[in-house]
């Protein structure tokens, strides 16, 4: 990321603040998630521009969600939050500038794939639209946008509702990794929907356990499902997406040593909230 940040274009107070939203910690588990999905599949394919898409998008949500307008966060990552260091102005105009940054990502990525071997270059027109599908759908109302929306909003606070939230706000983010790992990672696109239903379980699993750790800082009125489920019963769902999770990526034989740590981390973070 330091490498690429002069590709965001010249230096000034913009791109500085892009710079230190990009670098201001994180556990860059998306991107890990596009390059352990394009390892797994074995093809040995440079992904690293759809690992820099996949961070762009995500770090946009951040800066938005921590406006005063949003959840008024005056922190990100212990540090300040970038509206708090740059001005609310400033910060919002970064937040358009990595969204356009993350399709640019995208674009380079299927450069990158169009230069490979057989049969991977024949498919770069077909990858560039299922990526291209999965970002706009995902970030749209029908996915972070919407989601940040539902939660700012809720309509309802029900089991259902709180589902919703979850998979709009922070499973579509997952679901964009996923898919980039497996579009310009060389996986078949015919199988698409495959990694789409793993992304899901685990997206919804890493959800929850972020929700069991949050359960007693969270607002009562909060749309955390340990709350609405009761530890316990949160736990238990945490449960069986992990494990259906493991499956699905066992049946597409994803399921390798990466991956199983993953889950074992996860597992371990869940049950240590």
């Amino acid at each position: 990321m330091k490498r690429n940040i002069p590709r965001l274009g010249d230096e000034n107070k913009l791109r500085n603040a892009c710079e230190y939203a990009l670098l201001n910690g994180g556990k860059r588990i998306r991107p890990l998630i596009v390059m352990m999905t394009a390892r797994a599949l074995g093809h040995g394919l440079d992904v690293f521009e759809a690992c820099l898409s996949v961070e762009y998008f995500h770090t946009a949500s951040l800066i938005a969600d921590d406006l005063p307008c949003m959840d008024n966060d005056d922190t990100r990552r212990c540090k300040p939050a970038l509206h708090k260091m740059y001005g609310e102005t400033v910060a919002l105009l970064a937040s358009y500038a990595l969204i356009s940054a993350g399709y640019e990502k995208i674009f380079q990525s299927v450069q990158v794939l169009s230069r490979q071997k057989e049969p991977f270059r024949n498919r770069s027109n077909e990858a560039c639209m299922v990526a291209l599908d999965a970002a706009t759908r995902c970030a749209g109302i029908s996915g972070a946008t919407g989601g940040q929306f539902k939660d700012l909003f809720p309509e309802e606070r029900s089991l259902e509702a709180i589902l919703d939230v979850i998979y709009k706000k922070t499973v579509t983010l997952f679901e964009i990794a996923f898919v980039f790992g497996w579009v310009f990672g060389g996986g078949p696109l015919d199988e698409i929907e495959g990694i789409r239903d793993a992304a899901f379980s685990f997206g919804m699993a890493f959800q929850i356990a972020d929700d069991i750790g949050d359960v007693y800082q969270d607002d009562k009125e909060s749309l955390n499902i340990a709350h609405f489920l009761g530890k316990e019963g949160a736990m238990k769902r945490f449960e069986e997406e992990i494990e259906t999770f493991a499956s699905k990526m066992k049946k597409l034989g994803m399921l390798n040593p990466e991956f199983q740590q993953t889950i074992d981390l996860l597992i371990d973070h869940a049950k240590g909230s």
